[in-house]
């Protein structure tokens, strides 16, 4: 999914959670508000969503996305533009003997954007913290 000359954020990590449960959390908009961002997601194909954040005086704290890519509980891709990214995020779920291994990438940041760049790793680690913390507390 990557284009020419674009770096990709890639994160994995393995969760003791089966991935209908993984799943369930990447695409439950209050389970997604509660470890990514507050959104009006639907896990429909090309449903066109925001995620929400708390703005700031450089930027109004939207992101524009569109659903890509919904195969329960294997993949999830979407678009994440702002700020004059245009990229893509991937999730793929495998499952394992104790879990879930979850792949997160997002791919299309251009060299001139390696401040995204960065930010997102950043972020993204950040994130997958969080979901690990949620999954923890929901229920089966």
């Amino acid at each position: 999914m990557t284009e020419p000359n674009t770096q990709s954020v890639i994160l994995e990590k393995t969760f003791p959670h089966p991935p209908e449960k993984v799943w369930r959390a990447l695409t439950d908009p209050h389970l997604l508000a509660q470890w990514l961002l507050a959104n009006d997601f639907a896990p429909t194909p090309h449903h066109k969503f925001q995620f929400r954040a708390d703005p700031n005086p450089q930027w109004n704290g939207l992101i524009d996305c569109e659903v890509l890519l919904i195969d329960p509980p294997r993949q999830l891709s979407y678009t994440w533009s702002s700020l004059g990214l245009n990229s893509v995020v991937l999730f793929t779920l495998i499952p394992t003997e104790s879990g879930t291994h979850l792949r997160m990438e997002h791919s299309g940041f251009r060299p001139d954007q390696q401040f995204a760049f960065k930010g997102a790793s950043y972020g993204w680690r950040n994130f997958l913290n969080n979901l690990d913390r949620i999954l923890t507390e929901v229920p089966q």
